[in-house]
């Protein structure tokens, strides 16, 4: 077994970086979205939605970045062409939706699909006992369950 200079296991660490590169493609159409809904939204809950939407869209620009550093860390290389992002993406893509409620089944949809992603990130990170990339999937996935249950309470749904 040879250990990286983190002291990762080294096709650990190819490994993740990898799946930590889908989840990375998966995040930018989720931005892409975002901004896109930021941008259209329409009715009488505009004013309210625009400035949720943006906040939505900040916290993933954050994650972004702090994904594509995590692959660096490992040793990987973020993708980072849209190209790229298409090949690798389960998430929802948004055209020009403009209803506020397809706009929350949107975000609704698409963090499901990265919580799918983050699991399974954060299964292999446990068993590699690899704690940075454990702890970043573990409070991706508390905020995002948080959001989810708040969509789903705005769109009038039970979990």
């Amino acid at each position: 077994m040879s250990l990286n200079s983190i002291g990762l296991e080294q096709e650990y660490s190819k490994e993740v970086a990898s799946d930590l590169n889908v989840l990375l493609s998966n995040f930018q159409i989720f931005y892409q979205n975002l901004r896109g809904i930021h941008w259209n939204i329409k009715g009488k809950r505009f004013f309210d939605l625009h400035v949720k939407f943006e906040e939505l869209y900040d916290d993933a620009n954050i994650k972004v970045d702090e994904i594509a550093e995590r692959i660096l860390t490992l040793g990987g290389t973020p993708l980072h062409t849209f190209n790229d992002y298409m090949k690798n993406a389960n998430v929802p893509v948004g055209k020009n939706v403009s209803v506020d409620e397809q706009a929350v089944r949107l975000i609704v949809d698409s963090i499901s699909e990265l919580l799918k992603i983050e699991r399974m990130i954060l299964d292999k990170s446990g068993e590699a006992i690899d704690e940075g990339t454990n702890s970043m999937m573990g409070d991706f996935i508390s905020e995002q369950e948080k959001t989810v249950w708040m969509m789903k309470a705005w769109l009038n749904e039970t979990i």
